[in-house]
Protein backbone atom coordinates (compact mmCIF):
# COMPACT_ATOMS: atom_id res chain seq x y z
CA UNK A 1 0.00 0.00 0.00
CA UNK A 2 0.88 3.45 -0.72
CA UNK A 3 -0.14 6.75 0.50
CA UNK A 4 -0.02 10.27 -0.62
CA UNK A 5 1.44 12.66 1.85
CA UNK A 6 1.56 16.48 1.87
CA UNK A 7 3.68 18.47 4.04
CA UNK A 8 1.92 22.39 4.80
CA UNK A 9 3.37 24.82 6.65
CA UNK A 10 0.13 26.58 8.48
CA UNK A 11 -0.28 30.01 9.84
CA UNK A 12 2.87 31.27 7.54
CA UNK A 13 3.10 32.97 4.26
CA UNK A 14 6.24 31.41 3.10
CA UNK A 15 7.76 28.04 3.87
CA UNK A 16 10.26 27.68 7.39
CA UNK A 17 7.38 30.02 9.01
CA UNK A 18 4.14 28.92 11.00
CA UNK A 19 3.58 25.16 11.87
CA UNK A 20 4.53 22.26 9.42
CA UNK A 21 1.80 19.65 9.59
CA UNK A 22 0.99 16.28 7.49
CA UNK A 23 -1.61 15.58 5.88
CA UNK A 24 -2.65 12.55 4.53
CA UNK A 25 -5.69 12.12 2.49
CA UNK A 26 -7.45 8.55 2.23
CA UNK A 27 -10.20 6.61 0.96
CA UNK A 28 -11.28 5.07 3.89
CA UNK A 29 -9.74 4.74 7.64
CA UNK A 30 -7.05 2.54 8.62
CA UNK A 31 -6.46 1.10 11.34
CA UNK A 32 -5.92 3.54 14.83
CA UNK A 33 -2.44 1.79 15.00
CA UNK A 34 -1.17 2.85 11.74
CA UNK A 35 -2.27 6.01 11.95
CA UNK A 36 -0.42 6.59 14.91
CA UNK A 37 2.88 5.13 13.67
CA UNK A 38 2.81 7.47 10.68
CA UNK A 39 2.27 10.41 13.21
CA UNK A 40 5.17 8.91 15.14
CA UNK A 41 7.47 8.72 11.84
CA UNK A 42 6.75 12.12 10.86
CA UNK A 43 7.78 13.69 14.04
CA UNK A 44 5.86 16.56 13.34
CA UNK A 45 2.96 18.09 16.09
CA UNK A 46 0.58 17.10 13.93
CA UNK A 47 -0.68 14.68 11.68
CA UNK A 48 -3.62 15.58 9.18
CA UNK A 49 -6.18 12.18 8.16
CA UNK A 50 -9.43 12.86 6.16
CA UNK A 51 -11.94 10.60 4.28
CA UNK A 52 -14.50 11.55 2.29
CA UNK A 53 -18.30 11.68 3.47
CA UNK A 54 -21.59 12.94 2.14
CA UNK A 55 -21.60 16.34 3.16
CA UNK A 56 -17.62 16.94 3.38
CA UNK A 57 -14.75 15.08 5.24
CA UNK A 58 -14.50 12.88 8.67
CA UNK A 59 -10.93 14.56 9.83
CA UNK A 60 -8.54 13.52 12.58
CA UNK A 61 -5.32 14.68 14.23
CA UNK A 62 -2.42 12.81 15.46
CA UNK A 63 0.44 13.79 17.61
CA UNK A 64 3.72 11.92 17.60
CA UNK A 65 1.79 10.34 21.21
CA UNK A 66 -1.41 10.58 20.50
CA UNK A 67 -5.00 11.62 19.26
CA UNK A 68 -6.33 15.04 20.04
CA UNK A 69 -9.45 16.31 19.82
CA UNK A 70 -8.99 20.08 18.17
CA UNK A 71 -6.10 20.92 16.30
CA UNK A 72 -6.29 24.19 14.10
CA UNK A 73 -3.29 24.41 12.01
CA UNK A 74 -3.23 20.52 10.76
CA UNK A 75 -7.82 21.77 9.99
CA UNK A 76 -5.84 24.93 8.01
CA UNK A 77 -3.16 22.43 6.33
CA UNK A 78 -5.75 19.57 5.22
CA UNK A 79 -7.89 22.35 3.55
CA UNK A 80 -4.86 23.91 1.83
CA UNK A 81 -4.33 20.54 0.52
CA UNK A 82 -7.78 20.12 -0.82
CA UNK A 83 -8.25 23.68 -2.36
CA UNK A 84 -4.73 23.77 -3.97
CA UNK A 85 -3.62 20.21 -4.75
CA UNK A 86 -6.77 18.04 -4.81
CA UNK A 87 -9.21 20.39 -6.94
CA UNK A 88 -11.68 21.01 -4.55
CA UNK A 89 -13.78 24.43 -5.26
CA UNK A 90 -16.83 24.73 -3.16
CA UNK A 91 -17.06 27.91 -1.19
CA UNK A 92 -16.76 26.20 2.34
CA UNK A 93 -15.46 22.68 3.47
CA UNK A 94 -17.42 20.98 6.26
CA UNK A 95 -14.99 18.73 8.50
CA UNK A 96 -16.33 16.38 10.54
CA UNK A 97 -14.53 15.90 13.54
CA UNK A 98 -14.21 14.56 17.47
CA UNK A 99 -14.77 18.55 18.21
CA UNK A 100 -17.98 18.39 16.12
CA UNK A 101 -18.08 20.11 13.00
CA UNK A 102 -15.95 22.56 11.97
CA UNK A 103 -15.51 24.64 8.77
CA UNK A 104 -12.86 26.46 6.80
CA UNK A 105 -13.83 29.15 3.90
CA UNK A 106 -12.03 31.36 1.69
CA UNK A 107 -10.97 35.16 1.98
CA UNK A 108 -8.42 35.67 -0.61
CA UNK A 109 -5.19 34.00 -0.12
CA UNK A 110 -6.31 33.51 3.73
CA UNK A 111 -8.62 30.43 4.92
CA UNK A 112 -11.10 31.17 7.58
CA UNK A 113 -11.40 28.61 10.16
CA UNK A 114 -14.63 28.67 12.20
CA UNK A 115 -14.40 26.80 15.92
CA UNK A 116 -15.59 26.40 18.83
CA UNK A 117 -14.80 28.97 21.44
CA UNK A 118 -13.97 27.98 24.77
CA UNK A 119 -13.37 30.16 27.76
CA UNK A 120 -10.80 29.51 30.54
CA UNK A 121 -11.86 29.87 33.81
CA UNK A 122 -9.72 31.50 36.66
CA UNK A 123 -7.98 29.62 39.35
CA UNK A 124 -5.45 29.17 41.23
CA UNK A 125 -2.03 28.54 39.92
CA UNK A 126 -1.75 24.85 40.94
CA UNK A 127 1.50 23.07 42.18
CA UNK A 128 4.14 22.86 39.96
CA UNK A 129 3.08 25.53 37.52
CA UNK A 130 5.80 28.34 38.38
CA UNK A 131 8.18 26.27 38.68
CA UNK A 132 7.96 24.56 35.69
CA UNK A 133 7.78 28.17 33.85
CA UNK A 134 10.31 29.71 35.79
CA UNK A 135 8.13 33.08 36.03
CA UNK A 136 5.06 33.47 37.92
CA UNK A 137 1.90 34.83 36.31
CA UNK A 138 -0.27 37.53 36.92
CA UNK A 139 -3.24 34.88 36.18
CA UNK A 140 -4.29 31.51 35.57
CA UNK A 141 -7.41 30.40 33.88
CA UNK A 142 -7.95 27.16 33.29
CA UNK A 143 -9.83 24.97 30.42
CA UNK A 144 -8.12 21.28 28.91
CA UNK A 145 -5.41 23.81 28.50
CA UNK A 146 -3.51 26.08 30.77
CA UNK A 147 -3.57 30.07 30.59
CA UNK A 148 -0.72 31.65 32.26
CA UNK A 149 -0.90 35.10 31.28
CA UNK A 150 2.17 37.64 31.77
CA UNK A 151 2.49 41.34 31.90
CA UNK A 152 4.78 42.02 28.23
CA UNK A 153 5.44 40.29 25.33
CA UNK A 154 8.73 40.37 26.63
CA UNK A 155 8.23 38.54 29.55
CA UNK A 156 6.70 35.37 27.50
CA UNK A 157 9.47 35.59 24.76
CA UNK A 158 11.67 35.04 27.79
CA UNK A 159 10.25 32.05 28.91
CA UNK A 160 12.19 28.60 28.64
CA UNK A 161 10.16 26.07 30.94
CA UNK A 162 10.82 23.26 32.37
CA UNK A 163 9.04 20.27 30.20
CA UNK A 164 9.79 17.64 32.39
CA UNK A 165 7.98 19.67 34.84
CA UNK A 166 5.11 20.56 32.22
CA UNK A 167 4.22 17.12 31.43
CA UNK A 168 3.57 16.66 34.95
CA UNK A 169 0.80 19.05 35.47
CA UNK A 170 -3.15 17.51 34.52
CA UNK A 171 -3.81 19.04 31.34
CA UNK A 172 -2.66 18.70 27.87
CA UNK A 173 -0.80 21.93 27.55
CA UNK A 174 -0.21 25.46 28.78
CA UNK A 175 -0.68 28.44 26.89
CA UNK A 176 1.54 31.55 28.04
CA UNK A 177 0.16 35.08 26.70
CA UNK A 178 0.48 38.97 26.91
CA UNK A 179 -0.34 42.08 25.52
CA UNK A 180 1.65 42.22 22.16
CA UNK A 181 4.14 44.84 20.93
CA UNK A 182 2.68 45.19 17.41
CA UNK A 183 -0.06 42.90 17.66
CA UNK A 184 -3.37 42.73 20.05
CA UNK A 185 -2.10 39.99 22.29
CA UNK A 186 1.07 36.84 21.48
CA UNK A 187 1.03 33.74 22.75
CA UNK A 188 3.61 30.76 23.57
CA UNK A 189 2.24 26.69 23.98
CA UNK A 190 4.04 23.83 25.59
CA UNK A 191 2.37 20.47 25.15
CA UNK A 192 5.08 17.91 25.96
CA UNK A 193 2.69 15.59 27.67
CA UNK A 194 1.23 15.20 24.50
CA UNK A 195 4.72 14.89 22.66
CA UNK A 196 4.87 18.55 21.89
CA UNK A 197 7.36 20.20 23.94
CA UNK A 198 6.86 24.01 21.46
CA UNK A 199 4.33 23.94 19.42
CA UNK A 200 4.65 27.08 16.81
CA UNK A 201 1.52 27.80 16.00
CA UNK A 202 -1.66 26.45 17.47
CA UNK A 203 -5.02 27.29 16.75
CA UNK A 204 -6.88 25.46 19.38
CA UNK A 205 -5.13 27.54 21.82
CA UNK A 206 -6.83 30.26 20.40
CA UNK A 207 -10.00 28.87 20.85
CA UNK A 208 -9.46 29.86 24.61
CA UNK A 209 -6.89 32.79 24.03
CA UNK A 210 -9.70 34.53 21.54
CA UNK A 211 -12.87 34.81 24.25
CA UNK A 212 -10.01 35.94 27.09
CA UNK A 213 -8.47 38.79 24.98
CA UNK A 214 -12.00 40.02 23.66
CA UNK A 215 -13.28 40.33 26.97
CA UNK A 216 -10.53 41.74 28.54
CA UNK A 217 -9.87 44.17 25.17
CA UNK A 218 -13.55 44.71 24.76
CA UNK A 219 -12.79 43.75 20.75
CA UNK A 220 -13.96 40.99 19.03
CA UNK A 221 -11.73 41.55 16.20
CA UNK A 222 -7.95 41.24 16.80
CA UNK A 223 -4.67 40.45 15.46
CA UNK A 224 -2.76 37.79 17.34
CA UNK A 225 0.65 36.58 16.74
CA UNK A 226 2.07 33.29 18.36
CA UNK A 227 6.17 34.09 19.13
CA UNK A 228 7.35 30.27 18.84
CA UNK A 229 11.00 30.47 16.98
CA UNK A 230 9.31 29.58 13.24
CA UNK A 231 5.92 32.27 14.74
CA UNK A 232 3.10 32.75 13.12
CA UNK A 233 -0.04 35.44 12.25
CA UNK A 234 -3.74 35.10 12.86
CA UNK A 235 -6.42 37.11 12.07
CA UNK A 236 -9.18 36.37 14.87
CA UNK A 237 -12.53 37.30 15.81
CA UNK A 238 -15.06 36.11 18.61
CA UNK A 239 -18.70 35.78 17.02
CA UNK A 240 -20.87 34.57 20.10
CA UNK A 241 -20.15 31.07 20.95
CA UNK A 242 -17.70 30.49 17.82
CA UNK A 243 -14.10 31.74 17.17
CA UNK A 244 -12.60 32.50 13.84
CA UNK A 245 -9.64 32.32 12.96
CA UNK A 246 -7.69 33.37 9.41
CA UNK A 247 -4.26 32.31 8.57
CA UNK A 248 -2.16 31.58 5.07
CA UNK A 249 -0.28 28.18 4.22
CA UNK A 250 2.30 27.26 2.35
CA UNK A 251 2.90 23.80 0.44
CA UNK A 252 6.60 22.91 1.42
CA UNK A 253 6.83 18.89 -0.11
CA UNK A 254 4.82 16.26 -1.13
CA UNK A 255 5.84 12.28 -0.65
CA UNK A 256 4.92 9.03 -0.56
CA UNK A 257 4.63 6.57 1.73
CA UNK A 258 5.81 2.96 0.94
CA UNK A 259 6.25 -0.19 2.73
CA UNK A 260 2.91 -0.32 4.49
Amino acid sequence: MTLQQYQVDAFASRVFEGNPAAVCPLEAWLDDTLLQAIAMENNLSETAYFVPVDNGFELRWFTPAAEVDLCGHATLAAAHVLYAELGYSADSISFATRSGELSVSRDGDWYVLDFPAIVPRPCAAPAGLVEALGRQPMEVLAADDLLAVFACEAEVRALEPEQALLARLDCRGVIATAPGEQHDFVSRFFAPRVGVPEDPVTGSAHCKLVPYWAQRLGNNRMNARQISRRGGELRVALRGDRVQMAGRAVLFMVAEIRGL
